[in-house]
C-alpha cells in the first residue's frame, strides 16, 4: 500500500478533499491531509486564491514542504489545483518520491528545476475545457511532462468544470470524479 500526502485546492481543506482522501484510506493506503490555509475554508475560489496570493504562493509551497518533513521519503504526492504546486515540487525535488498525482493543475517542469525524475510516475487529470486547466496553459505543461517522463499519463475529461473531483463543491462532476478516483486507485495499487 502507498503512503500519500494530499494537498488541497484554493477553497481550502474542504469536506470533499477529506472525502477523497478517505476513499484512498478505505482502499488501504495511508493518507495525510495537511491544511495549508491554517484552518480557513473559502466559499469562492476567488477568495481562496486571493488568500494564497496575499501570503504568497511560495509560502503555500513551503507549507507543503514542511508538511512532508517527518514523513517517510517514499511518498506519493497528490495535489488538487493549487495543491498541485507543492505536490509537483516535492515529486520533482524530494528524493525518494514514489509518484505524483496532479488534479486539475500542472506547471512547467522548469518551475522546479527543469527535470522530471525518471523513476517517479505521474498521472494528471483535468477537464478539456476547464478555463483554468485548459485555458491557462496547464494542459500544455501536462502534455510536455507526459512526453518527458518515463511513466506518465494525462487524462482529459469532457467538460469545463474546475475542481470536479471535490464532492462538496457545486463544480463536482460525479462521472469524471468516479473515473478519476478509479484511475488514482489503480495508480496507487502499482506503487511498490
Amino acid at each position: 500500500m502507498a503512503e500519500v500526502l494530499v494537498f488541497h485546492h484554493g477553497h481550502g481543506l474542504t469536506a470533499g478533499v477529506r472525502e477523497f482522501a478517505e476513499q484512498l484510506r478505505r482502499a488501504g493506503h495511508t493518507v495525510h491531509t495537511p491544511d495549508l490555509f491554517d484552518g480557513r475554508i473559502f466559499d469562492s475560489l476567488t477568495e481562496g486564491i486571493g488568500y494564497a496570493e496575499s501570503v504568497g504562493f511560495g509560502t503555500i509551497i513551503a507549507r507543503g514542504a514542511a508538511a512532508a518533513e517527518g514523513l517517510p521519503a517514499e511518498l506519493v504526492y497528490l495535489g488538487f489545483s493549487l495543491g498541485a504546486l507543492p505536490a509537483q515540487k516535492l515529486a520533482q525535488t524530494r528524493p525518494g518520491a514514489k509518484g505524483a498525482l496532479l488534479l486539475e493543475a500542472c506547471v512547467p517542469v522548469s518551475e522546479f528545476g527543469g527535470v522530471w525524475p525518471q523513476d517517479v510516475p505521474v498521472q494528471i487529470h483535468g477537464m478539456d475545457a476547464d478555463p483554468f486547466f485548459a485555458g491557462e496553459g496547464d494542459v500544455d505543461a501536462a502534455r510536455l511532462l507526459v512526453e518527458m517522463a518515463a511513466d506518465a499519463e494525462l487524462f482529459l475529461y469532457p467538460g469545463d468544470r474546475h475542481l470536479f473531483a471535490d464532492s462538496s463543491l457545486p463544480s463536482h462532476d460525479e462521472h469524471a470524479a468516479t473515473q478519476t478516483t478509479h484511475r488514482v486507485l489503480g495508480f496507487l495499487d502499482r506503487i511498490k
